[in-house]
């Protein structure tokens, strides 16, 4: 089932994104082996349903890599038109430090080399050290070279708002922020699309299906132990679930999402994606693709086909109310990063 219009967003005046985006974490090595071969297969099976844009990022394992083999392929087999149609996101994520020109460029040219263009679509900034201000030095170039044509637009990735502000009141353009955000995780709400939605500034989410502990899977099911969480996002997402209220309240969750997701012929991911699809300012939602070892096309594309209505808004918001305010407790967002 080819994917409607309503699953593309106008992310600039010359980029338009699939909704979903096919995030590349999980091929960085934490998620189970990757055979590269059979991961630049599938990624034809991806944008043939629809799903064009993807999430990567200079530290995550082969993917730079993977989105350059994939580029010469398509070049060789169905030429410069279809290439046109894919959007290939990286970051740049740097160790806190002096920031000059030739150390920003150098970083680019290896990103623009690995992924083999001559301009990178987005690049997203992200820093670890707020103490730090050699951040605005690192952006400072990076426009720079958005101005040669290496660098088509500028994010970021895990900023909090008030630096997000300080950023913009420098005269940097960014375009977007990437940041958790998810039924569980509702920091979001608070002060960035307030931000956001004042200066134009979209927002990417990840962390949406909770690394797939938001799913039919987990539903009615004991506490897992730190053996059945075996991975990487299962153990992260499991600890801000145990954060944000435990796993009793999350079940409750669960099953609420369930009722809206048989009433709607979907499934608990589907509710989870379309809810913070529908939240302002949000242009896409970053769903873990594990290249050759597990596929979500076909549940992702039912994301498109039905709306919330204000019952299952207000099903889902008297759980949410039961929880603690991660805000509080953890901070803005990006925070748990830097404490």
């Amino acid at each position: 089932m080819p994917l409607p219009p309503e699953s593309s967003f106008p992310f600039t005046p010359d980029l338009r994104i699939c909704r979903v985006l096919n995030g590349l974490w999980q091929v960085s090595g934490a998620h189970g082996r990757i055979d590269p071969q059979a991961a630049v297969r599938e990624m034809f099976d991806y944008v043939d349903a629809g799903f064009t844009t993807w999430d990567l990022a200079d530290h995550y394992g082969p993917a730079e890599d993977f989105i350059g083999e994939f580029r010469r392929q398509m070049l060789a087999t169905r030429g410069h038109a279809a290439w046109d149609q894919v959007q290939a996101f990286t970051k740049w994520v740097p160790r806190p430090g002096r920031m000059t020109r030739k150390i920003v460029e150098q970083a680019m040219a290896v990103s623009l080399r690995r992924m083999d263009v001559p301009t990178l679509d987005l690049l997203q900034f992200h820093w670890w050290d707020y103490d730090d201000p050699s951040y605005l030095d690192a952006l400072k170039h990076l426009a720079d070279l958005q101005s040669e044509g290496k660098i088509r637009h500028l994010a970021l990735t895990n900023f909090d708002t008030a630096h997000l502000k300080i950023i913009t009141e420098h005269g940097i353009r960014i375009v977007s922020n990437q940041v958790q955000f998810s039924l569980v995780d509702q920091r979001p709400e608070v002060a960035m699309i307030p931000f956001c939605r004042e200066h134009g500034i979209t927002l990417l989410t990840y962390g949406t299906v909770c690394g797939g502990l938001l799913s039919e899977k987990y539903l009615g099911q004991p506490e897992p132990g730190s053996r059945a969480l075996n991975t990487v996002s299962l153990e992260k997402y499991k600890m801000m679930i145990d954060s944000w209220g435990g796993w009793p309240l999350f079940q409750e969750l669960l099953a609420v999402l369930k009722s809206i997701a048989d009433k709607h012929h979907v499934s608990i991911a589907n509710v989870g994606v379309r809810y913070i699809l529908d939240r302002p300012a949000v242009a896409g939602v970053i769903v873990g693709t594990r290249l050759g070892l597990a596929e979500h096309r076909t549940d992702s594309t039912r994301t498109f086909t039905f709306s919330l209505d204000d019952e299952d808004r207000s099903c889902i918001g008297m759980v949410l109310r039961k929880s603690r305010d991660l805000y509080k407790s953890i901070g803005d967002c990006g925070d748990e990063y830097r404490r």
